[in-house]
């Protein structure tokens, strides 16, 4: 940990698993499930930004920021390998199983998230690991509106195509990374408000101005979908 009590990280530097010291360590996954309901499926954007939402949230909770809390030494586990975030749909009583499991809940005008503290790579919880990864995929109605000034947004790459489950993932990344940057005073008044934040895909420009700036940038590991280094998010929060 640095002196402002957020782990160090060089956010825009990559290497291939195995040669990374990170991987040398124990390694964890932060779990996050989207509720899709066949009568009622989410919008897409509306699920990417209560995704990361959902990941602020757990990390400011008490339960994370106490030392001596109960999702401390998880939190401080994965942070210190690879933060590897995987998004997992349930419906129906596999909802309301995951539910019943320690976490949290992040509701936005569409979508339901659920997000649990670090559970090694391995060591699933059953009414978890049973979920599937596969057909976190749908869209939005209508193109979102632009962003509001002076509210942060996650960029995502025009020209890296992703399902929406492993577009959430990579949201949610980019916003721990644009939060472990952000002025601890700002930060602790956005997090009283709420988190509030946008999601967006940049225009090609945009995207190539962004990516030029020293703002947090994800790069995939490549374990899911996109090739090891990919540039994925951009987290552009003092707007």
């Amino acid at each position: 940990m640095d002196e402002g009590g957020q782990p160090p990280v060089d956010e825009t530097a990559f290497e291939p698993e195995g040669q990374d010291p990170r991987d040398e360590r124990p390694q964890y996954v932060m779990p996050l499930v989207v509720r899709l309901e066949r009568e009622n499926m989410p919008q897409r954007t509306d699920a990417l930004e209560a995704a990361a939402r959902a990941v602020l949230t757990l990390l400011s909770d008490p339960r994370t920021t106490d030392p001596e809390g109960e999702w401390a030494a998880a939190v401080a586990a994965w942070q210190d390998a690879r933060i590897r975030k995987v998004v997992r749909r349930a419906r129906g009583a596999e909802w309301r199983r995951a539910e019943a499991l320690a976490g949290i809940t992040v509701t936005g005008r569409t979508a339901e998230v659920r997000v649990y503290p670090p559970v090694p790579l391995d060591g699933w919880p059953k009414d978890l690991a049973r979920l599937q990864v596969s057909g976190t995929d749908f869209g939005d109605d209508e193109p979102p509106a632009a962003p509001e000034p002076h509210v942060p947004v996650v960029w995502m790459n025009p020209k890296v195509e992703m399902t929406a489950g492993k577009s959430m993932a990579q949201a949610g990344h980019a916003a721990q990374l644009g939060w472990w940057r952000m002025d601890p005073e700002r930060a602790a008044k956005w997090a009283a408000d709420g988190f509030p934040l946008r999601v967006r895909t940049a225009a090609a420009e945009r995207w190539a101005e962004l990516a030029a700036s020293d703002l947090p940038m994800v790069r995939d590991a490549g374990f899911t979908e996109v090739e090891p280094g990919t540039a994925t998010a951009i987290a552009e929060f003092d707007r």
